[in-house]
This record gives C-alpha cells, sequence and structure tokens, in this order.
C-alpha cells in the first residue's frame, strides 16, 4: 500500500500537477475562493471531485461518517464539521453549500441494523449516528417495516439527505445568508452503481435527475 501511494503521489506530480501548475501556484500565493462547500460522506467509493470533475480550488470539503450535519450547539466542545460550516461561510464566503448522500451508504445500513450499537470501540459512531434516527423513522413511516431492506436504505438515505439541510439551517450564519439570498443549499444524493447524481427539488419534495438542470447554451 505505502508503494503504491509514492508511485501515485509521483504520478500526480508529473501529470496532473503539472497540467495544473499554473492554477496550484496561484492558489497557493492568492489563496482559495471555492465556489461551494461539500459536506459528503467519508466513504471511500464516493470522490467529490472526481464525481464532478471539478478542478482544484472549487470546492472546500469536509466529510464525515454518513454525510450528517449535526444542528447548531454553540458551546465549546470539539464540532469538526460545524467548524468547516462557519469557516466556509464567514470566512471563505462560498455561494453554495452542498449536502451529498450517496447510496449502500454504510451509516444509514447500520441505523437499521444497529450493527454499532453494541460495540464498545464504537463509543463516537453510536452517538454520531442518531443523525439519522429521523430519517429512519420518516422511511419506515412511509413504507413499513415489511419492507424490501434495500428499498428502505435507498429511501432513507434520501430522506437523511433532506434532515441535514434542515439541520444545516439551524446554524444562524447559514440560515441568514440562505434567507437574503447570498448562500444556496443544495441536497445531492450519488448512485455509485451509475455515477449518476439526484438532487432535491424542495417545491415538490422530491429528488430528480441533476442533469434536468443543464442550461442549454
Amino acid at each position: 500500500m505505502q508503494d503504491a501511494i509514492i508511485k501515485g503521489n509521483e504520478l500526480f506530480q508529473k501529470s496532473f500537477f503539472k497540467a495544473y501548475e499554473k492554477e496550484f501556484l496561484q492558489l497557493a500565493h492568492k489563496g482559495q475562493t471555492p465556489k461551494a462547500l461539500y459536506i459528503g460522506c467519508s466513504d471511500s467509493r464516493v470522490l467529490p471531485n472526481l464525481i464532478t470533475k471539478s478542478a482544484p480550488g472549487d470546492l472546500f470539503v469536509v466529510r464525515n461518517i454518513g454525510n450528517f450535519v449535526a444542528p447548531y450547539k454553540p458551546d465549546e466542545d470539539f464540532h469538526s464539521t460545524a467548524s468547516a460550516i462557519e469557516y466556509a461561510v464567514s470566512v471563505l464566503n462560498v455561494k453554495n453549500i452542498i449536502v451529498c448522500g450517496h447510496t449502500h451508504c454504510g451509516a444509514i445500513e447500520a441505523i437499521h441494523t444497529k450493527s454499532c450499537a453494541t460495540n464498545p470501540e464504537l463509543v463516537h459512531t453510536k452517538t454520531w449516528l442518531t443523525l439519522g434516527e429521523s430519517a429512519k423513522a420518516q422511511a419506515i413511516l412511509a413504507l413499513g417495516l415489511k419492507a424490501d431492506k434495500e428499498v428502505l436504505y435507498r429511501l432513507t438515505e434520501k430522506l437523511s439527505v433532506v434532515s441535514q439541510l434542515e439541520n444545516l439551517l439551524t446554524y444562524p450564519s447559514v440560515n441568514k445568508r440562505v434567507e437574503s439570498g447570498e448562500i444556496a443549499i443544495h441536497g445531492w444524493v450519488y448512485d455509485i452503481e451509475s455515477g449518476e447524481i439526484e438532487y432535491y427539488d424542495p417545491e415538490i419534495s422530491q429528488f430528480l435527475p441533476l442533469s434536468s438542470l443543464k442550461v442549454e447554451v
């Protein structure tokens, strides 16, 4: 594994870095001005810059288990995702915030199966996963306990994204800018089997293909 990483970095320097050397140097000397804050899952199968073909400097990325957003809590505890949100909004002045879930999410499955509940080594994970409980309850209410588990998981993944968007709006700095039109928030679900992305349309409470937003030139 170590050898592969070393060779990979060497290849990166010779190819990708060379191709974008001017851009990397500008980012180094002038600082970053990302277009969006991307809040995604830590899942190794989902690579934000790859699935969006975004360039260096385009996305300010924070990833965690389940692409969850904990509600705003103004205390002095350690809040990694909250800190990234604050920095992106109040320092970097991003104009968009994307919460991106994905299919076959291990966090969502764990919420349903409670596979982390009894493992003493997953004490923080157990607490963190409670941020998906609301989505789980809504999915069960909609489909019933006897629903096919994969169908139930897919719906929970989508409902969880909506739930995290609601939590995002509990941050005063975010809510203020959304209301003034300075920031737009987006809910996505990435399908790891097809590479397609769906976005949440709050006006009709449905997920639609991201490609349908394409502006014809």
